[in-house]
């Protein structure tokens, strides 16, 4: 009799409709959590799909790079160059073994061997980071100053005419 009560008063109703709408909300925030979880694990295996495929192609660049560095070393050689030749056999040994990892190297490897760098040197890997940012940010700024005169050159306003137009100040 006091559940017909309840039903029936204002207060009720409204502690009901409450109640329903809380139970929406949680049946819409677990849908949205599920769904986000797929979408991530779609981006991930993307991501992993295409840096194989990108390491694969760095990887036979490289090797490439390598057989070329080799064929100059050989022709330094014969030249009777002996210590640049060392030199360049060496950077071709090198671009040789990073292009056969690059190659052979899957996602999980490459990331796993990317994070293991990274923890044994922290201060190299947040250096490289600040001078990767240092260089986005001259890259952007140049381009926004060509872009600024490129706007106003094809308008026919140059940064030259402003102090012509503003009386010289």
């Amino acid at each position: 009799m006091t559940t017909e009560q309840t039903s029936c008063r204002p207060g009720g109703a409204v502690a009901e409709v409450k109640d329903q709408g809380e139970e929406i909300i949680s049946a819409a925030q677990e849908q949205i959590t599920a769904k986000a979880h797929e979408l991530g694990g779609e981006a991930n295996f993307q991501i992993r799909e295409q840096l194989d495929q990108r390491s694969t192609q760095a990887g036979e660049q490289l090797q490439a790079i390598g057989k070329t560095f080799q064929s100059g070393a050989n022709q330094l050689r014969s030249e009777g160059k002996d210590v640049p030749a060392r030199v360049v056999e060496e950077v071709a040994r090198r671009a040789d073994d990073v292009g056969g990892y690059l190659q052979s190297a899957e996602a999980d490897r490459i990331l796993g061997d990317i994070e293991g760098f990274a923890r044994r040197r922290p201060w190299l890997t947040a250096g490289v980071g600040a001078l990767a940012g240092f260089l986005a940010s001259r890259f952007v700024k140049a381009s926004g100053s060509r872009r600024y005169e490129g706007a106003h050159s094809n308008s026919g306003y140059s940064p030259s005419m402003r102090s012509l137009t503003s009386g010289g100040a």
